[in-house]
């Protein structure tokens, strides 16, 4: 009998549990159900889309290079008698940087010397005579051409003696030297090199569209590697034609370097100023979607997201000017536009400083 009573007692708590579940399913279901049919509304950080001043600047990449530089070199064959100059010591122009031994060269130009003073004494003798008729025209024509032939060959013997005295061409500064006094130099022997970098040149290439924009003498500013300190140079020279390999000019500036900053053959980015505009529409770089033919934003209208396809021009480390598109006042979306869609609800936190937002 109690056996039948405790039987009854599970099946009655068995169906109370079994009823309780499907209630507490049930009331799991609707609300799964409640949350699927409500939209969930993203939230998204986003800027007022405000006129402010734009520089436009056109960044180039260029060279450094010293505005005069050549490499010292001999120009006769011979045995260096004295090194005059110290390495990276400053010299002026037409300073003695060094003597090749000219001993034997002072020994043929004394013969030479030697041959024209008799040659001289022979053609005015011939042409005494001649004065006289004494000797024919033939006669004294080649006492003449002697004389020539031996004043000739002293002027080259004397040029070739004056070589052997080398100056600088220009005030610079010397660089490392290669060779030691005693050294048998050629014309192929490298010596020393000497650079002039009171000034420097800067070359770089613009793309062909902005040939019309270059001007001589206009100022470009410019900063070199590892350094954020700004110099400025005039345009002086600017090639008459466009490379057809890269469709690109080149030209050339020259920068004033006193204070010895600036060293030949180093990078330099320069930035050309195009044009200031006074109501440009800046949005950061990560709010600009790709598209086939072009790039699309999302801005905030009706509290959802509308997409926009805009035209952009120049741009900065993490701005771009929107040239066509949106208009002042619109409320661009910022992040997170990735995953958004047309037409979806968003909810948009706007910065504090609408140009704070802007600038980063």
């Amino acid at each position: 009998m109690k056996t039948k009573h405790l039987v009854y007692a599970l099946l009655v708590i068995g169906t109370i549990a079994f009823i309780s579940y499907r209630i507490i399913y049930n009331q799991q279901q609707n609300a799964v159900g409640e949350r699927k049919s409500s939209p969930t509304i993203a939230v998204i950080s986003g800027m007022i889309a405000t006129p402010e001043n734009f520089a436009d600047n056109l960044s180039l990449s260029g060279t450094l290079e010293a505005n005069e530089q050549v490499e010292i070199r001999s120009e006769i064959m011979g045995v260096v008698e004295h090194i005059n100059f110290e390495e990276g010591a400053n010299v002026s122009k037409g300073q003695l940087l060094l003597k090749v031994n000219d001993m034997e060269m002072r020994a043929q130009l004394s013969q030479v010397q030697t041959a024209q003073q008799l040659a001289a004494e022979n053609e005015r003798r011939a042409k005494l005579l001649l004065e006289k008729q004494a000797i024919s025209q033939e006669e004294y024509d080649i006492a003449s051409a002697d004389f020539k032939s031996a004043k000739a060959q002293s002027q080259l013997i004397s040029a070739q003696l004056a070589k052997a005295t080398i100056r600088a061409p220009f005030s610079g500064t010397i660089g490392l030297r290669y060779i030691s006094e005693g050294t048998y130099v050629t014309p192929t022997t490298p010596i020393a090199s000497l650079v002039n970098t009171q000034k420097l040149k800067i070359t770089f290439s613009i793309p062909e569209k902005y040939a019309s924009r270059m001007k001589l003498n206009s100022e470009i500013s410019f900063t070199t590697s590892g350094s954020k300190e700004a110099y400025t140079a005039k345009i002086y020279a600017i090639e008459p034609q466009v490379d057809i390999a890269t469709r690109t000019l080149k030209m050339r500036a020259i920068a004033d370097n006193p204070e010895g900053k600036l060293y030949p053959g180093t990078f330099a980015n320069v930035i050309f100023p195009l044009e200031t505009v006074d109501d440009a529409l800046l949005v950061p770089t990560e709010s600009l979607i790709p598209i086939q033919n072009g790039k699309m934003i999302f801005i905030s209208k009706g509290g959802k997201a509308k997409q926009v396809e805009v035209e952009t021009g120049s741009r900065t480390d993490s701005l771009v000017r929107v040239i066509s598109g949106i208009k002042a006042g619109d409320t661009i979306l910022t992040s997170g536009v990735m995953s958004l869609k047309d037409g979806v609800p968003v909810k948009v936190k706007l910065a504090k400083n609408t140009k704070t937002t802007v600038a980063q």
